[in-house]
């Protein structure tokens, strides 16, 4: 059964782009929540699955080879449809799934369960799920552990993007450090005329670029008067020109 496109597919694609975590290795903070998901249903496949435009993705998975399906044929595509976590007791005895090439080949899926993995912007990317080959219930309380492993599947991902922010925002601090002229106190900038004005103009108008130190007029007068330039027109005995 042909799955239809989730609301607001270019924002979720967006949202799933901006982790960067496609086609990347596997993590064992990721294999780990697999493996608990697993022990937890006593499940012999466990997946993170990334639902991307024409495909899902598995970012870790326990007890299958592939690392992605077709999204016409996946069960998750269904998943992040829907505000609830999906369960599908046996596909064999659903429309939606009876006919699908997973349910009558391999894996020969029969329980599914997928809870959405939704970001805090509300963009259901994938899911954490489980599957077996034979009918299955689980309990309220495997369910909701479930939950809790997939909320920590968006906490991981989010870590990731922040600290890949954190990494490209010092970057370009430790490239700006080395070039332009600031000063040290006031830490006002010297353009490109020789004026100075403050890092909030300059920056504002400026990009990819890099500082280094100086001390503008105001400051060695204030600092170092003994060797601050005269202003324009002053004598060195104090007298106006």
């Amino acid at each position: 059964m042909a799955v239809n496109v989730a609301p607001r597919e270019a924002a979720r694609l967006e949202a799933l782009n901006d982790y960067r975590i496609l086609d990347t290795e596997s993590e064992q903070s990721y294999d780990d929540i697999t493996f608990l998901a697993a022990q937890l249903c006593d499940a012999p496949i466990a997946l993170i699955s990334l639902v991307d435009a024409d495909r899902q993705w598995f970012k870790s998975k326990v007890g299958l080879a592939v690392n992605e399906t077709s999204r016409d044929v996946s069960f998750c595509a269904h998943a992040i449809l829907g505000e609830e976590t999906l369960v599908v007791k046996d596909a064999r005895q659903d429309e939606r799934f009876r006919n699908n090439p997973l349910v009558c080949s391999e894996p020969n899926i029969v329980f599914y369960l997928g809870v959405p993995l939704c970001t805090p912007s509300g963009a259901k990317i994938g899911t954490l799920c489980v599957i077996d080959q034979q009918p299955r219930e689980l309990s309220k309380l495997q369910i909701r552990s479930l939950e809790a492993l997939a909320h920590q599947v968006v906490l991981q991902l989010e870590l990731k993007r922040i600290s890949d922010q954190l990494a490209g925002a010092l970057q370009r601090i430790n490239v700006m450090e080395t070039l332009i002229p600031i000063c040290s106190y006031c830490k006002g900038i010297r353009n490109d005329q020789g004026y100075w004005q403050s890092v909030e103009a300059f920056i504002k108008r400026h990009d990819n670029v890099e500082f280094s130190h100086g001390v503008c007029n105001a400051c060695m007068a204030k600092y170092f008067p003994e060797v601050a330039p005269l202003p324009e027109g002053a004598s060195a005995d104090g007298d106006q020109g």
